[in-house]
């Protein structure tokens, strides 16, 4: 890498934002921290501005953003636009979509039409924006670089590939979470402690639960299609409880390129960020006897309905995604709020696409209001049960 690489880091007091920022700082040659955003927490924003030196410095929230002000007296720009700004700055080479939920979106939109590098670590800009982001997408894909392990495994894999002759298939991995081997009885009665037992991976509620009912990865498997360009039938998903093999492609003469390694967000965040080089990283090596361990199975459908829902809102393509997210996002808050069971979350993301048809959205509204109608529909069929 020639010259230092400047970036804005959208969500810099979030897990992946402050795995960022661990990146950097082994890395000072290579980096320039130009802007950060956080949604509310000033603190952390704080406390990454004197660490970077970041010139750019914004809050969603514009109270706390006053408030930054006045206690540390530093100039922070407020508002929902902040982070579509932070991305769009002239003395930005690339931008890291750390944030949460639907507001990237525009962020996203704004960064590839600025001819932005774009290191993605947000699934709903691309699950629930993917159709009304399909031009930008389609004109720019080679600009986004996935932070997400899986989809930034693919990445590696296929480099070198010609995706259009060589590539057959993607296949995801998933560990399956802790119940994959429950009956129908057992997870009748599961518990939303034992949901959020994952047995690999230390991550936020949400995520955890959908780890356990393979909903998310079926977030997954849309934002591949949108990633890499392919069908639904030209993705697979497969259970691999030990979580050392993080995806892999099969070419169309039969080989299965893998990429393995320990679980650690690092390898994935730095690779967005210094491709196509590879560098040292303070990631732990994997021993190849560990190894000796993995295995690998199908998921069952009766076990994962969810995976095959997010399947259907694929192929309905629309807004069926965006109300796939919406309900399964709003069912999870429901159980770990312990008002419905966990054979409910799939049972509501089952109706919601049943009950509000998919639209071919030409606005950003239009989605939005497809995730009201889905969370809506969840709380109003589900909450009051």
């Amino acid at each position: 890498m020639s010259k230092k690489q400047r970036l804005a880091i959208l969500g810099c007091t979030g897990s992946i934002g402050r795995q960022t920022l661990s990146v950097v700082s082994l890395h000072p040659d290579l980096f320039e921290v130009a802007a950060l955003t956080a949604h509310t927490d000033g603190e952390g924003l704080f406390c990454a501005a004197k660490e970077t030196g970041a010139s750019f410095l914004g809050l969603s929230d514009p109270g706390r953003a006053l408030a930054f002000e006045r206690e540390h007296g530093l100039p922070c720009q407020a508002g929902e636009d902040v982070n579509t700004l932070a991305a769009t700055l002239p003395n930005v080479d690339t931008v890291v979509i750390a944030l949460t939920g639907m507001q990237a979106i525009l962020p996203l939109r704004s960064a590839l039409m600025a001819n932005k590098r774009v290191a993605l670590a947000n699934k709903e800009s691309i699950v629930c924006g993917g159709a009304l982001l399909s031009k930008e997408l389609q004109e720019h894909r080679r600009q986004v670089f996935p932070v997400d392990s899986e989809h930034s495994a693919i990445f590696q894999c296929l480099q070198g590939i010609d995706r259009e002759r060589e590539l057959r298939r993607i296949i995801l991995t998933a560990s399956g979470g802790p119940f994959r081997t429950f009956t129908k009885e057992q997870l009748a009665n599961v518990t939303v402690e034992q949901a959020l037992a994952h047995p690999t991976w230390n991550m936020g509620k949400n995520v955890t639960i959908g780890s356990a009912t393979l909903a998310n990865k079926g977030l997954e498997v849309i934002e591949a299609s949108c990633l890499f360009g392919l069908g639904a039938d030209d993705i697979d998903v497969l259970i691999h409880p030990q979580s050392l093999m993080h995806s892999l492609i099969e070419t169309v003469d039969g080989a299965l390129l893998a990429q393995l390694g320990t679980a650690d967000m690092r390898l994935p965040i730095q690779y967005a960020l210094t491709w196509p080089c590879r560098l040292p990283s303070p990631v732990r090596r994997l021993e190849l006897s560990e190894l000796l361990t993995m295995r690998f199975e199908l998921p069952d459908p009766e076990r994962f309905p969810a995976l095959g829902l997010a399947y259907d809102a694929l192929r309905a393509g629309g807004t069926a995604t965006a109300v796939y997210n919406a309900a399964n996002e709003a069912a999870v808050a429901l159980f770990l709020q312990k008002k419905i069971a966990y054979l409910d979350i799939p049972r509501a993301i089952a109706g919601a696409l049943e009950c509000l048809p998919s639209v071919q959205p030409a606005a950003l509204e239009e989605v939005l209001e497809a995730d009201r109608r889905a969370r809506d529909y969840v709380c109003g069929a589900f909450g009051a049960a």
